[in-house]
C-alpha cells in the first residue's frame, strides 16, 4: 500500500460505513456524557457522526476531527450534522482551539496512527487540550496474535442475502502493523477497502500517556464499566492529568 494515507480508509468506505457499522452500545453515549461533565467534548476521527450526533443530542457541545472529507460530508448531511464543528486533518495534530472536558476516540481508531511517533504526538497534543479536570478516553482492541497463521488471516465478517464481507490481514509483529483489505463480494462485483493500522498493547498506551503527563484513571471491559479480565478482547481506558 504505497499510496496509503491518513484519509484513504475514510474516503473509500464512507458510502457503506453507516450500513456496515450501524450498531453501537447506547450506554457509550451516556457514559461519554457523564465523563464530559456538561462541558465540551472532542471526538478524534469523528467519521460520520455515529456517536458524536447522539452525544450532541444529549446536551454536550461536541467538536470533531477527521482526515476524510467524504466521512465529514456524510456527517454534515445528517439531521443536526451542522451542530458538530469539524476540523479536517490528522487527529494527531489536534488543530482546534480551546480546552475540552472530554477528548475521546472509539472503535480502535487510535490505531489508525501508523507509527509510534504519531501516537506519542497525539497523546501530547491531547494533554495540551484537556481542561484541568478533563479526561481522554480510548476504546481499542487488545492484540491477539493467535488470530494469525504465518502472519496472516482471512475472516468472514458478514454473510448477507446477496453477498458477503471478508477481512484479509497480514501482520508485521516487529513494526506492530496490520495491513488489511476488507472485501465485499456480491452479484454486482467485488469492492475492496484498504486499511492499515499500528496496534499497541494497553501497557504501551499507559507509557505514552505518562510521557504526556497523563495517568490512567480507569480501565473497563465495556461501557457498563465492568472490570477488565485477562480474556477481554478490548478495553476502554480513561486518562487524566497526573
Amino acid at each position: 500500500m504505497r499510496d496509503y494515507s491518513e484519509s484513504t480508509y475514510g474516503e473509500n468506505i464512507a458510502e457503506v460505513y453507516d450500513h456496515w457499522y450501524a450498531d453501537f452500545d447506547p450506554k457509550s453515549v451516556s457514559t461519554l456524557a457523564e465523563l464530559a461533565q456538561g462541558g465540551r467534548a472532542l471526538e478524534l476521527c469523528v467519521g460520520t457522526g455515529r456517536i458524536a450526533l447522539p452525544l450532541s443530542q444529549a446536551g454536550i457541545e461536541v467538536h470533531g476531527i477527521d482526515a476524510s472529507p467524504a466521512m465529514i460530508a456524510k456527517l454534515k448531511a445528517k439531521p443536526h450534522g451542522d451542530d458538530i464543528q469539524v476540523s479536517l486533518g490528522n487527529f494527531a495534530e489536534i488543530d482546534v482551539e480551546g480546552q475540552f472536558e472530554l477528548i475521546y476516540i472509539l472503535f480502535n481508531t487510535f490505531f489508525a496512527l501508523t507509527t509510534q511517533e504519531e501516537k506519542v504526538r497525539c497523546f501530547s497534543n491531547v494533554a495540551s487540550h484537556l481542561s484541568s479536570q478533563g479526561v481522554f478516553l480510548i476504546e481499542a482492541f487488545i492484540p491477539d496474535m493467535s488470530r494469525f497463521d504465518n502472519h496472516q488471516t482471512v475472516r468472514v465478517m458478514a454473510i448477507e442475502e446477496k453477498g458477503c464481507r471478508l477481512e484479509t490481514s497480514q501482520v508485521d509483529p516487529i513494526q506492530q502493523q496490520i495491513t488489511q483489505q476488507l472485501i465485499h463480494l456480491s452479484a454486482e462485483g467485488i469492492d475492496t477497502y484498504p486499511l492499515k493500522i499500528r496496534y499497541a498493547w494497553p501497557a504501551e498506551l499507559d507509557l505514552m500517556a505518562r510521557m504526556a503527563g497523563l495517568a490512567l484513571s480507569y480501565r473497563w471491559l465495556n461501557w457498563h464499566k465492568d472490570a477488565l479480565t485477562p480474556e477481554a478482547g478490548k478495553h476502554i481506558s480513561v486518562y487524566r492529568h497526573a
